[in-house]
């Protein structure tokens, strides 16, 4: 048997049978959707590091990289800013309000802060989680076609319905449990990945003296780009950071997480994970960059599974590999047990007031997991768009439809329910429109953009209720 199969079978195996040693301990909705609260420090802090950086990091940015080069390091340096942010700003606050409303998602929470009776928060935030998530799991579907079909030649179709298969089942038998406990598992491989894959794709370039052309355009920390167009180029890489406000399956962990003093034990171990790997993944697209040169493949994002199999051993470009499989599952089980909490807990026990056995809601969240999980898998299907693309998308309607919003609850109380709702559209609507018009996205992302028009809308509208009801 090829040896590179053998050690993705083994990853493979592993992550099953932590699902299945979860089935169970999900007796409850809150069992099944944050593990009633009981997880610490390092389980947290890994779970939300492999969840948070999806196939993007291991697939997507080390392809961007090839393609445009140097440019590219500003999107490594804004997620890690992002992340370092998140945890210290963030995480603390967003656990002691969890706790003191009960909250067990987003939507729950920030209903409970509004005391929404109306329901429309909680509607408005778990459609904008449904539907910019379906992307978001469509994207790691796509990712592990791709890596299947370059590694063993496996048609893109069938690769992802062996990814998806797998996902849904463990996700469906183990929930948040389950999840949490395969991402330690997959964060360290992925870490892995990103460290040793660079390294000896370095010596390899170092000892051979063979190096594709590379323009000098590549080698701009601007893309070649001067003046104010660079400093666009250079906060659209940046604006990935605002992002990790705002994801509801990072914030999940916060929410899940035993205590805020557990936050503060798991800084360190999310932040030593962050830094060696998001600059890993960026420098293993300039070295492919260097060494294949950036005409070798017709899709930039098949560069990690190549260098891989090309510059290792059998055995450990298929434990490398798993990486790649590593990150797509620990994203998408994650988003996909966030867009079940969406509908089963927010839309249809809390909005629909549907007062459910507790084993009937988790039969519920199963269900809606695995209808969830079939509508992104037909997306990535018909999808054309690079792993890089639709994360992109995903994150920016997420990210600032959520992110503003919490940083207003948490720091300013001048903000309303009117600003609350203001917010959550205009993050959500400002991604779709400015995503589809190419003349205004091609000079500043959708991430930026719909992230400030977002914090706009929240203090605008909010200032002006305010006057209103003074009035």
């Amino acid at each position: 048997m090829n040896s590179i199969l053998i050690g993705l079978i083994l990853y493979l195996v592993v992550v099953l049978a932590i699902g299945l040693k979860s089935v169970g301990k999900n007796k409850t909705q809150s069992d099944f959707l944050i593990a009633d609260r009981k997880l610490g420090a390092w389980a947290i802090a890994l779970s939300e590091r492999a969840s948070g950086e999806s196939a993007w990091l291991l697939i997507g940015l080390p392809g961007a990289a090839l393609a445009v080069g140097f440019l590219e390091i500003w999107a490594a340096a804004g997620c890690v800013l992002g992340i370092i942010f998140s945890w210290l700003f963030i995480a603390v606050p967003l656990r002691e309000l969890a706790g003191k409303y009960d909250a067990m998602t987003l939507p729950d929470l920030i209903a409970a802060y509004f005391n929404d009776e109306t329901k429309t928060l909680r509607i408005i935030a778990s459609l904008i989680i449904t539907f910019f998530f379906t992307f978001y799991v469509a994207a790691q579907f796509n990712a592990a076609g791709k890596v299947l079909n370059v590694t063993f030649g496996i048609p893109q179709l069938s690769g992802m319905l062996i990814g998806a298969g797998i996902i849904l089942l463990y996700t469906i038998l183990g929930g948040f449990r389950a999840v949490v406990w395969t991402d330690m598992v997959q964060a360290l491989i992925m870490f892995s990945t990103l460290i040793i894959l660079p390294v000896v794709g370095l010596v390899e370039l170092l000892q051979s003296g063979v190096a594709g052309q590379i323009s000098p355009q590549i080698m701009s920390l601007t893309g070649g780009k001067t003046g104010v167009w660079a400093l666009l180029a250079v906060l659209s890489g940046l604006s990935w950071g605002f992002g990790y406000t705002g994801q509801p399956h990072l914030l999940a962990r916060f929410i899940a997480i035993k205590s805020s003093v557990e936050i503060r034990r798991g800084r360190v171990v999310a932040f030593s994970w962050a830094i060696p790997a998001f600059f890993g993944a960026f420098f293993m697209g300039i070295i492919g960059l260097a060494r294949y040169g950036a005409d070798r493949f017709g899709d930039p994002e098949f560069l990690m599974p190549f260098m891989a199999s090309d510059l290792l051993p059998g055995w450990i470009a298929g434990i490398l590999i798993s990486g790649a499989m590593a990150a797509m599952m620990s994203t998408a089980d994650s988003q996909l047990l966030v867009t079940a909490s969406a509908i089963s807990e927010d839309l249809i026990h809390k909005a629909g007031k549907r007062d459910l056995p507790s084993q009937q809601l988790v039969s519920v969240s199963r269900i809606v997991t695995v209808l969830v999980g079939i509508f992104a898998f037909i997306l990535a299907y018909y999808s054309t768009d690079l792993v890089f693309r639709l994360v992109s998308y995903a994150w920016s309607g997420l990210g600032a439809s959520f992110g503003p919003l919490l940083l207003c609850i948490i720091y300013w109380k001048k903000v309303t329910r009117e600003g609350a709702i203001a917010g959550l559209l205009t993050g959500s609507i400002v991604t779709i429109i400015w995503k589809n018009i190419a003349s205004v996205n091609e000079l500043i992302s959708e991430r930026l953009s719909s992230y400030v028009l977002a914090f706009l809308a929240i203090i605008i509208v909010s200032l002006m209720t305010q006057s209103a009801r003074s009035e």
